[in-house]
């Protein structure tokens, strides 16, 4: 396997790493079944690839054997927020029948972690995570890994998370504290459920712990928490 160091990832603090092992936890609890999920915002900067890369750790640092899939296709942010020291093939490469899967799987220097990066933006990315390679390419990693976290771009902006969800055994799915409206929430979430994706919960993400003004904002999201899980935290 090909070897990469990311150069910029960071040591978590108390509060956050123990807000992803809640995470972890909650999700490893959904269904024995539950291996490849995906990862997904209301709109951008929402911070849902950082949320998606620190589950992935998470599940690693537990032992589990973990791929990381970056499938924001349009405007990823792995490479330039966490630095590979050399230049990375990736999933693109592989869909558009550029390079092999073993030319696009990378060990990421941490331990029980995987990679498969963007690659190059291509014309095509639904019609590229949408083709049939990519659907056997899940279910030949299915097999090799006891988990799959998939980075997509916001629901919001392109179809291409829901996309790759048809395709999840489940959705993670990320706000940013008092920055998304509960109505604009909820129209996203009901355009999942008619996709039929299967929601394993929300994430309130970028959460001030010191804010007493998080109690009422707790309160407008009620619904995620009766509907599913929902997580807090800060990344």
């Amino acid at each position: 396997m090909l070897q990469v160091n990311l150069e910029k990832v960071q040591k978590l603090d108390f509060n956050s790493n123990e807000a992803y092992k809640r995470l972890r936890t909650n999700i490893m609890f959904c269904r024995s079944n539950v291996k490849v999920i995906c990862v997904t915002s209301c709109l951008p900067n929402e911070g849902k690839s950082n949320v998606s890369f620190n589950l992935a750790v998470s599940f690693a640092e537990s032992g589990k054997k973990v791929l990381f899939i970056d499938a924001d296709l349009r405007r990823s942010a792995i490479i330039g927020r966490y630095k590979p020291d050399q230049a990375v093939l990736g999933l693109t490469h592989y869909l558009s029948g550029q390079n092999s899967l073993a030319e696009i799987l990378y060990d990421a220097g941490i331990e029980n972690l995987d990679m498969i990066f963007t690659g190059p933006v291509p014309p095509n990315p639904a019609e590229l995570l949408g083709s049939m390679d990519f659907i056997d390419l899940l279910d030949v990693l299915r097999k090799e890994y006891d988990y799959i976290i998939i980075d997509t771009p916001p629901i919001g902006s392109v179809v291409d998370s829901v996309i790759v969800a048809e395709q999840s055994d489940g959705l993670v799915f990320v706000i940013e504290a008092k920055m998304i409206s509960y109505k604009f929430a909820q129209k996203i979430l009901k355009q999942l459920e008619n996709e039929k994706c299967k929601i394993l919960g929300a994430v309130l993400n970028k959460v001030d712990m010191n804010d007493m003004g998080y109690k009422y904002y707790g309160k407008k999201y009620k619904k995620y928490k009766a509907y599913n899980n929902q997580y807090s935290v800060n990344g």
